[in-house]
């Protein structure tokens, strides 16, 4: 069965990756803290991004701040290295012991910048709380609160903070689509399960391999990471980390095996 033609659709809908997604992927992925220009130029043609849009687009997050080069090194920087504590973050998920209460963060001002509501919505889904109604977002206190501090700083900066406080029961489920991330969560189970033997490299399984991951890292950042309290029954959250921890490794094995394959 073909990994392609079988993938789910990513939560946002199918998309193709455009070349500053390809290089920000790939390095977000790295084991190695710098990737080398003519790899990222590999990866792009596995979408069939010409070299010069990827080196473009290279040369673009350079000058954004979002990677650094060097003598044709690339690594993360800026905004991407923030990025990468928030795969970090929703892939080990540590929850604390959590005591029944809740946060809330209001927003302050009656009006802000288009540009400082959409920062704080960002750093809001970051964090994982989720909006009661608009200017309002909570959730369970059971996450560290030092957790993200960059995403943290925009919260505080922009709302009012309230500690301790009790919700109505199902109130969970009215703010997270539970049945919905849930459903998500299985079908990219059931993707992983059917993508191709472990020793079979070729572009076009490659490809499907890489639009497979990102689907599953960006749902991961989308799993609220509530209390065991206030799950549903067989809730899937640690059965797609474990799956994809697996997909991850032998992924990247073929992976790597492709892009020196040339050298």
């Amino acid at each position: 069965m073909s990994a392609m033609s079988e993938m789910p659709d990513a939560p946002e809908g199918p998309r193709p990756l455009s070349a500053r997604s390809v290089i920000a992927t790939s390095l977000l992925g790295a084991e190695v803290a710098e990737v080398r220009a003519s790899h990222l130029v590999r990866a792009g043609a596995l979408f069939g991004i010409a070299e010069g849009a990827m080196r473009t687009a290279l040369w673009r997050m350079a000058a954004d701040g979002e990677v650094a080069a060097q003598d044709g090194w690339y690594r993360l920087a800026g905004r991407l290295l923030e990025r990468r504590d928030r795969v970090d973050d929703s892939q080990a998920a540590v929850r604390q012991a959590w005591d029944g209460t809740w946060e809330l963060a209001v927003v302050a001002a009656e009006r802000r910048p288009a540009a400082e509501r959409l920062a704080l919505r960002a750093a809001a889904v970051a964090l994982h709380l989720g909006e009661v109604r608009e200017g309002t977002w909570a959730r369970p206190a059971n996450l560290a609160p030092d957790r993200l501090p960059a995403h943290r700083d925009v919260l505080d900066a922009q709302c009012l903070h309230f500690t301790g406080a009790t919700a109505p029961e199902g109130l969970a489920a009215r703010v997270f689509d539970l049945v919905g991330w849930s459903r998500r969560a299985r079908d990219l189970v059931a993707a992983m399960d059917d993508g191709p033997p472990a020793e079979q490299v070729d572009p076009a399984t490659l490809a499907a391999g890489f639009t497979l991951s990102v689907a599953v890292v960006r749902h991961l950042q989308a799993d609220p990471l509530l209390p065991d309290e206030l799950l549903p029954p067989h809730w899937p959250g640690d059965l797609l980390r474990r799956c994809y921890a697996a997909h991850d490794r032998a992924y990247k094995q073929r992976f790597t095996a492709w892009l020196l394959a040339e050298e």
